[in-house]
């Protein structure tokens, strides 16, 4: 009698405990642990009245045990539900976690790329507006290389009109000393000639 006392009590002892820690103690770790809803006190602790019979008193501990076991049973059905949850809690929230850091990631990507393309524009319109601008510089330089040209070419050709003109005065010139000299020289035979003849009588 004092042995089954003594396994009633050790029973009462771990079915309290049980019955009390049913789930992880809270920490800050574990917000599922505020909202734990802890299981009510058993009612078969406190609850055990010693039959006179030695028979009885075994098959009401045999009874207990067997409510025990069940009890115990249940107890970690829901303890291991109750893990299941937290587990998948704690997956959603790594799923969140992942996924807002991969929406981030993307986001820094786009406005990344976005500032690239304006970087890239940019500078399209500055290369396009010096490209226009030394097209236009080389246009200006072009005419003036063509203005002065022409003006080189008329002054070339004006000056080379008046050559041809003094050219023209020159041949004159030289034509009317051939024909003084050509006379002289005629002359000049001619009194030779005379003078030769008188000689000769």
């Amino acid at each position: 009698m004092a042995s089954s006392r003594s396994s009633l009590s050790q029973i009462s002892k771990t079915v309290r405990f049980f019955s009390t820690s049913s789930a992880p103690k809270p920490s800050h770790h574990n917000h599922h642990s505020h909202n734990h809803t802890y299981s009510e006190p058993n009612s078969y602790i406190g609850s055990w009245e010693a039959p006179k019979n030695p028979k009885e008193a075994q098959r009401r501990l045999a009874q207990l045990r067997r409510d025990y076991a069940k009890q115990v049973k249940e107890v970690r059905k829901e303890y291991i539900k109750e893990v299941e949850l937290m587990r998948l809690e704690k997956l959603r929230k790594d799923e969140a976690h992942k996924e807002a850091l991969r929406l981030q990631t993307e986001e820094r990507k786009r406005l990344k790329a976005e500032a690239a393309k304006a970087r890239a524009q940019e500078r399209q319109v500055a290369e396009q507006e010096f490209r226009e601008t030394l097209l236009k510089e080389r246009a200006e330089k072009l005419e003036n290389w063509r203005m002065k040209e022409k003006l080189r070419e008329e002054k070339k050709k004006e000056k080379n009109e008046l050559l041809r003109r003094k050219s023209s005065l020159w041949v004159d010139q030289s034509g009317l000393e051939k024909k003084i000299l050509e006379a002289i020289c005629i002359l000049y035979m001619e009194k030779l000639e005379d003078v030769l003849r008188k000689y000769s009588r």
